[in-house]
Order: C-alpha cells, then sequence, then structure tokens
C-alpha cells in the first residue's frame, strides 16, 4: 500500500539559491538624495531568506545605510564597481538554480527607456548607477550558464529623465550582453510604473512597495526559497498597493513581467476597473498645489517651504521634480503633521493669492486633511 502523495510544489534545495541584495539610503550627491527605508528593507529580505533555509554566503547583501541605521549583519558597499563586479564576474561564475536579485534605491528612466538604478557613489556629476535592462538581458543568455529561475524585485522611482533636467547627461551603465538563448524563466516586478514615483516612507523607514512584498512573501515562507507563483502573488501587490492608492498614500503602479521560452508578457490588473475613478484627495490636492506657478521653480517651491517648521521639514520626501516634489510634500504632512497643510496654504498663498487656485488649494487640502491617517506599525 502507498503513502499520500505529497502536495505542493517540491522543495528546492537551500544550497542551490543566491541573492543580490541591494539596499541604497545614501549618495555621494549628498543628503538631498538620502533615502531612509532601502537598506532596512533589504536586511528584512535577506533575513526571510536565511529563514528559509539560504546559507549566508549564498547571500550577497550590498547596502549604503544612513548613519541612523545599524544593520545588524555583515554586508557589502554598494558602490558601481563592486555591484558591476558581482553582477559581470562574481555571479555568473556561481553553482545555482534559483536567483533572487532585491533592489532598493533611487532610480530613473532614462531616454532610451531603460530603468537606470543608482549607486551610492553616484553624485551630482556623475550619476554612477546599474542598468537594469542590459542587466536582465545579460541573464536571459549564455553569459550566465545557471540559475534557470530568476525573480527580479526593484523599488525604485522610474521618474523619466527629461524631467528632472540634470545638467550631467547620465553616463554609459550598460553590461556586457552574451548570446540570448532559452535557457532562463525571469520575472520581474518593478515598483512604480514608467514615468512614475515608488513612494518611501521616511519617519518609519521602509518602501511602501517594498513593505507589502515583505509582508506577502513571509506569508508565503512555506514556499521559500523557491520563487513564489507569481500568478497567485503579483495580484496580491497589486490589490494592495491600489487600496493605498484609494487612500491617497501613493500614486505608483507596479509593472510586472514574465519572460520565458513559452511566454513573454505583462500580468494585467487582478480587476481591471471598469472606467476610470475619481481622483484620490491626495491627486487632487496634487493638481490644485501644481497649478500655482511658483511650484515650477525649485527656488519659490523652496521658499514656500522653507516658511514651514523645520521639525516638519526634516520628514519631508524631497524631489527635484515639481509634481513628484508636491506628491511627497502634500503625502508627508498629510500622515505626519496634517495641521502643518494650514500652514502650507498660508505659505502658497502669501505668495500667489490668486482666488480661483485659492479656493481650488482649500477644498483639496480640506479633503486631505479629512482622510489623513496617523501611521501604524509594521503587522
Amino acid at each position: 500500500m502507498t503513502g499520500p502523495v505529497p502536495s505542493g510544489p517540491p522543495r528546492v534545495d537551500p544550497r542551490r539559491v543566491h541573492a543580490l541584495i541591494v539596499g541604497v539610503e545614501r549618495y555621494d550627491a549628498g543628503s538631498g538624495w538620502d533615502l531612509p527605508g532601502p537598506a532596512r528593507d533589504a536586511v528584512a529580505f535577506h533575513r526571510l531568506l536565511r529563514a528559509a533555509g539560504v546559507p549566508g554566503d549564498r547571500l550577497r547583501l550590498h547596502l549604503a545605510p544612513l548613519p541612523s541605521y545599524a544593520p545588524g549583519v555583515r554586508y557589502e558597499p554598494a558602490d558601481s564597481a563592486t555591484l558591476r563586479r558581482v553582477l559581470v564576474e562574481e555571479l555568473p561564475d556561481a553553482q545555482g538554480d534559483i536567483l533572487w536579485v532585491w533592489w532598493g534605491g533611487h532610480g530613473v528612466l532614462d531616454r532610451t527607456g531603460h530603468l537606470r538604478l543608482f549607486c551610492a557613489n553616484a553624485s551630482t556629476a556623475d550619476k554612477l548607477g546599474i542598468d537594469l535592462d542590459t542587466a536582465l538581458a545579460r541573464y536571459a543568455g549564455d553569459a550566465v550558464p545557471g540559475f534557470a529561475e530568476q525573480l527580479w524585485i526593484v523599488d525604485a522611482c522610474e521618474t523619466f529623465e527629461e524631467d528632472l533636467a540634470f545638467r550631467e547627461q547620465l553616463p554609459a551603465d550598460a553590461l556586457p550582453v552574451g548570446r540570448r538563448n532559452l535557457a532562463h524563466r525571469q520575472i520581474l516586478l518593478r515598483a512604480a510604473g514608467r514615468g512614475r514615483a515608488a513612494a518611501n516612507d521616511p519617519a518609519r523607514g521602509t518602501g511602501l512597495f517594498s513593505e507589502i512584498l515583505l509582508a506577502l512573501l513571509a506569508e508565503r515562507a512555506a514556499v521559500l526559497p523557491a520563487p513564489p507563483d507569481p500568478e497567485e502573488l503579483f495580484p496580491a501587490v497589486r490589490t494592495r498597493i491600489a487600496a493605498l492608492r484609494e487612500a491617497g498614500r501613493t500614486l505608483q503602479h507596479p509593472e510586472i513581467l514574465l519572460r520565458s521560452p513559452w511566454r513573454t508578457e505583462d500580468l494585467p490588473p487582478a480587476d481591471p476597473p471598469p472606467g476610470p475613478r475619481p481622483a484620490s484627495p491626495l491627486q487632487r490636492a496634487v493638481e490644485a498645489l501644481v497649478a500655482y506657478p511658483l511650484m515650477q521653480d525649485p527656488t519659490e517651491r523652496q521658499t514656500v517651504v522653507g516658511a514651514l517648521d523645520p521639525h516638519v521639514t526634516a520628514t519631508l520626501s524631497r524631489h527635484p521634480r515639481a509634481r513628484t516634489d508636491a506628491a511627497g510634500i502634500l503625502n508627508g504632512l498629510s500622515r505626519y503633521h496634517p495641521d502643518a497643510l494650514w500652514d502650507l496654504f498660508d505659505a502658497v498663498v502669501s505668495v500667489d493669492d490668486d482666488p480661483d487656485r485659492k479656493n481650488e488649494l482649500h477644498t483639496a487640502l480640506r479633503d486631505v486633511a479629512s482622510s489623513a491617517r496617523r501611521p501604524r506599525g509594521r503587522r
């Protein structure tokens, strides 16, 4: 008499699993680029894979944490030379079946449509990073003989390069690519969506997308270290992000790509809406704020923000692009300092008291204030 047939996917050998885990919070460009959260999220992901039995020497953890965060685990630098060496030389020689790549930090969509992920040594004059698209191409060909199964998770902005008005052009960051073949299955999840910013919670030190992924992966710990079923996982991601959009906490739309010998496609949302939805309070407030001409000028914009309490402005997520900056300012104020929304209103109308813009901004800020939610701890 035979025993019961085991259910569920076969267990993988954790020794055949490798990961590149990157979290960049601090950049050579200076404190204006500080991004509290990616190093913390990277360490949390590292712990998930360790708990799933993956040996420590299979996990390449590269961080650039802010001084306020002590990771409590050994890590390597996150500069461009180190990460390029890992991607081009070290990982391709590793003996493994499954590759996880986790990357959190600043990013930009360049003029060719490639996502550039900035490294810790990126400066305002030399924005060094990794070209994600050529990295994916390298790992989809004969330059990487192993890692038939790959899951890439990227929590970074995809703001258009031209919208950031960089004084210096982005340097060439392409990785060498070999001959294409049909030996790999790649799953890619990008947090922001084309032309959008990825929301970050500086007070709690996490990316909203990363927090959702970490929670969903923890719920699926029995499957790890194998990647979960993407067609079950990714609709759950999009559903939770959609809830945050409805609450006015973010504007991002994650993008999901499956690439294998059998298919290459984007997964659709779990429940496509039947038609356009009304703007959230945050969206309306962003529109009302950027309607002011002063918001398009970085100096005037800073004058307005400078009128707020310094203890408030120290917690705000700032960005050189006007719309993204407005979203970060309003999101930070509504969540942590809702009373300061009216200080912002006073500062704006003291510079430009156009009655139509003033009335729309007042109404929009009132709606944001009424829907504001205080932050809660991680579940």
